[in-house]
């Protein structure tokens, strides 16, 4: 009989015999399931011999969901996700009007999957528009329950904007004066020049909230530590604009740095420490000022009492972590950095070899995914999951759209379910498995056979000898390269 993943005492109990549920998705959904999942089946029994079986379970959601039960997303099929922990699904169409604004974002809410996980790697012979692809090796934690996706808003001209600015203007004046033309009465130099008459009209301001916990942010943190630790990964960057917005990403980015040296001190050094040890070691007679100088090259420049303070920070780094951390063993240990968000997106392009981990915030994520993924092929090949580590609860999935126009056309690249899929057997502890279908996607695309969109460019770059295959012939040839 099928026996339900579990969880216990903190670790996934995976039988060998799971119950899968899966939504094969909507458009191109169903071309790309049917491809995958023989991908995943194959792959399943090359590995195990047949001692393994995934026993999947179709559920729910979207177009066919509304089209056969008039819910977009089933109770039934929320239930199924809670029972069987591990899930995976194809692309989803976003209701038009009101009630549900995004399913996706609708499932990592409801089951507080709180880490959207996005590896970007490249594979040889995929076109990509940078010269050395081959150096993007990265791994996104975007945070996926808070920021953004857990924002307030209201419409200009709306009585909840009218409440909130009045609101704003009573409790914050002095910030309030940020807000340029947050009243009526505020006619701005624009509105003049074009020959605004002055009179007093409805309140033109959109305002946005968004929160930003500590829970939410050491949750996610953590995971990316434990992963990185786990995969031996070289470096953790918190990416944020703290800059900017203080007390949200700011805050994001010092309680990510609180967390590592609180609960993996042991095992971690940040950068600041690094240069501070790696001072020290190349001249042991260097003094805290003079190593405190060699940290901040403003140093001559701050007050005493900032300087005090990096003196302060030096000295205090050089007794407590000095016999752990220094004469060279930090750099063994995982190296804990952040950097700018817009900066970050330029040194992706520019230095990729810099970044390894990446954990952030929902936008700055979500930014950053996509543009990785334009370096290593596009958005059609990457994988991605929702997971919460605590519960064990983890949905993979498509990255991509319905692309309706090609639907049932059997065209389109699996390539984004195939690589989620494997994921979803990595996380499940089945890495024999996962390590085939990453041998067979290697494989198909050395080969050159590849579908039309990567035929396409291939092609734009004078490659004569791709091959153009459907999307279930792409399966096969996955099939076929895993040996």
């Amino acid at each position: 009989m099928p026996t339900p993943i579990t969880m216990s005492s903190g670790s996934l109990m995976v039988p060998h015999d799971p119950i899968i549920p899966f939504i094969e998705g909507d458009g191109t959904g169903p071309d790309i399931w049917r491809a995958s999942v023989r991908v995943f089946d194959a792959a399943v029994r090359k590995a195990y011999g047949g001692d393994r079986t995934i026993h999947w379970k179709e559920v729910l959601a979207g177009e066919k969901a509304f089209n056969t039960t008039g819910n977009w997303l089933p109770e039934e099929t929320l239930a199924a996700f809670r029972q069987y922990l591990v899930g995976i699904k194809g692309p989803l169409t976003t209701p038009v009007g009101g009630g549900i604004r995004s399913l996706n974002v609708a499932l990592r809410q409801i089951l507080d999957l709180y880490v959207c996980l996005r590896p970007v790697r490249w594979f040889k012979g995929v076109p990509s528009p940078v010269k050395r692809p081959q150096d993007c090796d990265m791994v996104i934690f975007r945070e996926n329950t808070e920021d953004i996706y857990a924002g307030i808003e209201c419409a200009a001209g709306s009585p909840q904007s009218a409440a909130m600015l009045a609101f704003l203007e009573k409790e914050f004046p002095k910030e309030f004066e940020k807000i340029r033309f947050g009243t009526a009465s505020r006619v701005s130099d624009w509105e003049k020049a074009i020959g605004h008459d002055g009179e007093v009209r409805d309140v033109r301001v959109g305002i946005g909230i968004k929160p930003v916990s500590v829970p939410g942010s050491e949750r996610l943190v953590w995971a990316a530590i434990e992963y990185a630790l786990r995969e031996k990964r070289r470096s953790l960057t918190l990416v944020h604009k703290g800059n900017i917005m203080k007390f949200t990403e700011g805050a994001f980015k010092d309680w990510g740095y609180a967390l590592a040296r609180r609960s993996f001190r042991g095992r971690v050094v940040t950068e600041r420490e690094s240069w501070i040890l790696g001072n020290r070691e190349s001249n042991p007679d260097l003094t805290p000022q003079a190593n405190a100088r060699m940290i901040d090259p403003g140093f001559d420049m701050m007050t005493p009492d900032q300087k005090a303070a990096i003196v302060k920070e030096v000295e205090s780094v050089l007794a407590s972590i000095g016999p752990s951390h220094g004469d060279g063993k930090w750099k063994k240990m995982l190296l804990i950095k952040d950097s700018i968000a817009d900066i970050t997106l330029q040194q992706v392009l520019t230095r990729p070899r810099d970044f390894d981990v990446l954990a952030t915030l929902n936008l700055n994520g979500d930014y950053l995914s996509d543009a990785l993924a334009a370096q290593v092929g596009g958005i059609g090949i990457a994988p991605g999951a929702n997971i919460n580590y605590v519960t064990g609860h983890a949905i993979f999935e498509a990255t991509h759209g319905t692309a309706p126009k090609y639907a049932n056309l059997d065209q389109v690249n699996p390539g984004s379910v195939i690589l989620s899929g494997e994921m979803m057997l990595r996380y499940m502890g089945w890495t024999q498995a996962a390590d085939l279908i990453i041998k067979g996607m290697d494989g198909a695309i050395s080969a050159k056979t590849v579908t039309y969109d990567f035929e396409r460019l291939m092609k734009a770059e004078g490659d004569t000898q791709v091959r153009k295959v459907k999307c279930s012939e792409f399966a096969d040839a996955v099939v076929g390269h895993m040996g």
